[in-house]
């Protein structure tokens, strides 16, 4: 272990180098870690936003307001996928309608199911901010944005007007957030029986069986697998309705990852200088022990021990300061919460060790085409 000795030698002879270099690597692995885990967060966050509470896979009818029957058949096709989240499943109707105060009226979609169902798809009982969860017949929740507007709380009974002059009086069971101002302004949901007896639809016919995956991203796959399995009806995926949110989280992917490269990149150039450096610095040391026996290989590797302790004391130096910056700003106020994967910290913990093991090249050949009667000779 000679030149893991002669390394830790050169590294000490050298501690304000040492003590440099360390310090670009930590910061290199710590904005890896911080911009990293802040994109992917914030991706997460939108998306979850998007769609945590709605449907990521809906089948319905080939033509669109138009009943289908949810028989054994469609309902195989999604539960035997390995890729639905286990029981999240919903067979819904829907139904408009407009609800006023005398002063003032707003449209109305109201999602009609079983409460166990609906829960599957929106967890909807974990998000009531007043009242409780239940959808009897005569029952209805709505979001606290409508609530808000039209000054209502549970118990309060409204009536809500619908085509054909058709109309009914639904008591308030409860008040939902489901994180979406759209959604909590113009969406509720009620028993499946009240938009079935407004549309004369049979028990078995429903307007979607709604559905969410274990990963959102699979839903294009998913989609395509299911429209060959149930060619008389259609699929529609999330993706495919969200274009342009996609083509941001793209973007957002792409500037993360850039700016990752761009760090690495300058990590890597500040410590193949700095060995560069030190091989020019420690040439006469390694001419003379050349000339005592000493193998280019074995020369060359103490520069790789010594990008190899660089490494590996920064990387661990960048692992603390990127889990402090994290911690910072989780006192930031943002509106979500970054949540480092442990993946990714282990993939930036072996780039950066890998990347200061390819920076000792450089050093590496200059010292292997050293030749030592020249270094002695020359002083």
């Amino acid at each position: 272990m000679l030149p893991l000795r002669i390394a830790l030698r050169f590294l000490k002879t050298s501690r304000v180098q040492s003590t440099l270099i360390i310090a670009g690597i930590a910061v290199g692995i710590a904005v890896q870690i911080f911009v990293g885990s802040l994109i992917t967060s914030l991706q997460d966050s939108l998306v979850q936003q998007t769609i945590g509470s709605t449907s990521q896979v809906t089948i319905t009818a080939l033509d669109e307001g138009e009943p289908f029957v949810v028989d054994a058949r469609v309902r195989n096709v999604a539960e035997s996928d390995a890729r639905v989240k286990p029981g999240a499943i919903a067979p819904t109707l829907s139904v408009n309608g407009l609800y006023s105060n005398g002063n003032e009226s707003t449209p109305l979609a109201l999602k009609g199911g079983d409460l166990k169902s609906l829960d599957a798809i929106s967890s909807i009982s974990k998000r009531i901010t007043a009242g409780v969860a239940r959808l009897g017949r005569g029952d209805i929740l709505i979001g606290t944005d409508f609530a808000e507007k039209f000054t209502l709380s549970p118990g309060d009974s409204i009536r809500i007007t619908f085509s054909g002059n058709k109309t009914r009086t639904l008591t308030i069971a409860g008040i939902f957030d489901l994180g979406s101002a759209a959604v909590n302004a113009r969406q509720a949901f009620v028993n499946a029986e009240v938009p079935r007896s407004l549309l004369g639809w049979r028990t078995d016919e429903y307007a979607a069986l709604e559905a969410q995956l274990l990963q959102p991203f699979d839903s294009a796959e998913v989609a395509a697998t299911w429209r060959q399995q149930l060619p008389n009806l259609r699929v529609v995926e999330w993706q495919a309705q969200n274009a342009d949110l996609l083509t941001a989280l793209q973007s957002q992917g792409s500037s993360s990852y850039m700016i990752q490269a761009f760090v690495l990149i300058a990590v890597a150039l500040g410590i193949a200088s700095t060995l560069a450096i030190s091989a020019v610095q420690k040439t006469r040391q390694i001419g003379i022990l050349k000339a005592m026996g000493m193998g280019d290989a074995e020369a060359g590797r103490i520069f790789l021990w010594q990008a190899a302790l660089l490494g590996v004391g920064g990387t661990l130096s960048g692992l603390a300061l990127g889990f402090f910056l994290l911690w910072g700003f989780s006192f930031a106020g943002a509106s979500f919460t970054i949540t480092p994967k442990p993946t990714f910290i282990a993939f930036s913990a072996a780039v950066g060790i890998i990347v200061a093991l390819l920076s000792s090249i450089i050093p590496i050949r200059k010292t292997s085409a050293l030749d030592p009667i020249e270094v002695i000779q020359g002083g």
